[in-house]
This record gives C-alpha cells, sequence and structure tokens, in this order.
C-alpha cells in the first residue's frame, strides 16, 4: 500500500505534466496562435513600409526648396495606408495625453528614482557587510553605456528634420500655400478660441488628434460621395463668383463713364473760366497819365520875409 501511493502519485503528476503540455501545444500551434502570429507579422511589415516612406518628397515647396523627409512620413502615417501602424500611433497618442492628464508623470518618477537607488545602496552595503564583496557590485558592467557618436548624429538630424517640418508647415499654412489646408486650420484655429473656454487643454489635445487622424479615414472611406458634393459646390461657386464679376465690371464700366462726364464737364468749365479772364483782361484799357486830373498849383498864403527891412532897424540899435 505504502508503495502503490507514490507510484500513482508519480503517475498521476506526469499526466498533468503531459496534459499541460498537450494543451500547450494545441494553443501554440492552433488557430488562435496563428493568427496572433500572422497579424503580428503584418504589423511588422506595416511598421517597416512607414518607416521605409521617410524620403524627400520629389515636389518642393512652392518657394523651391526642398521638403523633409517628415512629409513624407506622416502623409504616409494619415492616408492609413498601413492601418495597423496608423491604429498604434494613434492609440500611443491618446495614451500619452490621458497618461499626462491623470498620472503625476514627474512624482512617479522621483519615486521611482529614489527607490532604485534605496535599493543598490542597501544592496551594496549589506553584501559588504555579509559577504565582503557589494551586491551592486557584482551587477556593475565591465563596460558603461554610451551612446555612439553615428547614433546621437543620426538623432539630432531627425529632431532637426522634425523641427523643420513644423517650421516650413506653419509657413505653407499662413502663405496659403494650399488653400484647403489653410481654411482647415483656420476653422480649427477660431472653433479652438471658443473652445478653450469650457474644454481644458488636454480635451483639446484629444479632439486634435482624432481630428487629424480619422479625417483623411473618413475622406478615404466616402472619396466619391465627398468630391461629387465638393465638385458641386465648387460649380456652384465659381457660377456666383462669375455673376459676381460680371456685375463688378458693369458697375465699373458705368462708373468710368460717369467720371468721365464730370471731368469733361469740369474740364470744359475751367477752360470757359480761364478763356473769360483771359478776354477780360486783353480789352480793359490801361490807365494813362492823362485820365487823371492835374493838381492845381496854389499861392502860399504867407509873404515874403522883409529882409531890408529888419536890417535897417537893427542898425540904430548897434550904434547906441
Amino acid at each position: 500500500m505504502a508503495d502503490t501511493a507514490p507510484a500513482t502519485n508519480g503517475s498521476s503528476m506526469d499526466s498533468l505534466r503531459g496534459n499541460a503540455q498537450a494543451a500547450y501545444g494545441q494553443i501554440a500551434n492552433g488557430p488562435v496562435a496563428d493568427n496572433i502570429k500572422a497579424q503580428h507579422a503584418k504589423t511588422q511589415n506595416e511598421f517597416s513600409t512607414l518607416a521605409a516612406s521617410r524620403q524627400t518628397p520629389a515636389t518642393p515647396a512652392a518657394t523651391g526648396q526642398p521638403l523633409t523627409h517628415y512629409h513624407s512620413f506622416f502623409s504616409e502615417l494619415l492616408s492609413w495606408n498601413n492601418p495597423r501602424a496608423s491604429g498604434i500611433a494613434y492609440a500611443s497618442i491618446v495614451s500619452l495625453i490621458f497618461a499626462a492628464r491623470y498620472l503625476d508623470v514627474l512624482r512617479y518618477t522621483l519615486r521611482l528614482t529614489w527607490m532604485a537607488l534605496g535599493v543598490t545602496v542597501l544592496a551594496e552595503v549589506a553584501g559588504k557587510t555579509i559577504l565582503s564583496n557589494g551586491l551592486a557590485t557584482q551587477l556593475r558592467p565591465r563596460k558603461y553605456y554610451t551612446i555612439p557618436r553615428d547614433t546621437l548624429d543620426a538623432l539630432i538630424g531627425d529632431v532637426h528634420e522634425l523641427v523643420n517640418f513644423f517650421v516650413i508647415e506653419a509657413q505653407r499654412i499662413f502663405f496659403a500655400e494650399n488653400v484647403s489646408a489653410s481654411t482647415a486650420a483656420a476653422i480649427g484655429a477660431f472653433l479652438s478660441y471658443y473652445l478653450v473656454k469650457v474644454v481644458p487643454y488636454w480635451g483639446l489635445a484629444l479632439i486634435a488628434t482624432t481630428v487629424t487622424f480619422f479625417t483623411p479615414l473618413v475622406y478615404k472611406s466616402n472619396q466619391e460621395l465627398i468630391d461629387h458634393h465638393l465638385k458641386q459646390a465648387g460649380t456652384v461657386v465659381s457660377n456666383q463668383t462669375e455673376q459676381l464679376r460680371q456685375l463688378a465690371g458693369k458697375h465699373t464700366v458705368q462708373a468710368t463713364e460717369i467720371t468721365k462726364q464730370y471731368m469733361g464737364d469740369y474740364t470744359s468749365k475751367a477752360q470757359q473760366l480761364l478763356s473769360g479772364k483771359k478776354s477780360t483782361s486783353a480789352t480793359s484799357p490801361t490807365p494813362q497819365e492823362s485820365d487823371f486830373p492835374a493838381v492845381p498849383k496854389q499861392e502860399t498864403d504867407f509873404p515874403a520875409v522883409p529882409k531890408d527891412d529888419l536890417k535897417s532897424e537893427d542898425e540904430p540899435l548897434i550904434s547906441a
């Protein structure tokens, strides 16, 4: 009896182990596992295609300068030609927005830092105290990891290209190189101006990300219908513009004729006034000296001074 019990327990354990291995084999080689492997392979291929799309576009900007390779990268990403890669990118950005909103990333980072440093310090001190050899020293690599210069140069080049992508796109939108994109940006800025009063910044970031990713997808799914309505709208706008152009041209011609008429009237009146002044100045006689009366000569009212009489009267006085 004592010998049969361990044999029974051993056989039962072996049977359980065999059943577990068979179940794992069925799961690992079953349709679910095959589907997961196929989806994983497709996802890797799409990410490889997306990474290979980072090439400088052949079409330059309106100024003639070449664009960055991030123009083709984001164009490929937002076109949803690689749906798994685009979906994962969208989910990652949304997760980062929610993490920044609901997780205190700085606080958790500091907490993780002091915990990691505390564990390494305690392990080193305990190892030197008990084993005369620190545990952190045993885990220390023979050579500290450094960033290769080629990797750093490539990273700096990518950051430079990414910054230039946003700078160039902002200028292209501002100077209306693509009227549709500039119009969409203006509408988005207008709506954000009013939404920012009631929606927090993380909500605006979530809305902007959703609109940016799903607008091309909606257009791609309903391209024929949207193009039909856009064509009709363009026809209506062009007809209305042509009507306004004709009306403006008609009024411009009328205004030009009226202006010419008034200018002709004013010019003739000015010429008549100038000719009337000239004829008046030509017919009027020049005043002569004979036209004025001569001033009559008058005799003086005072008699002449008698010089001889005064002399004769003064002589006796002197002699006396």
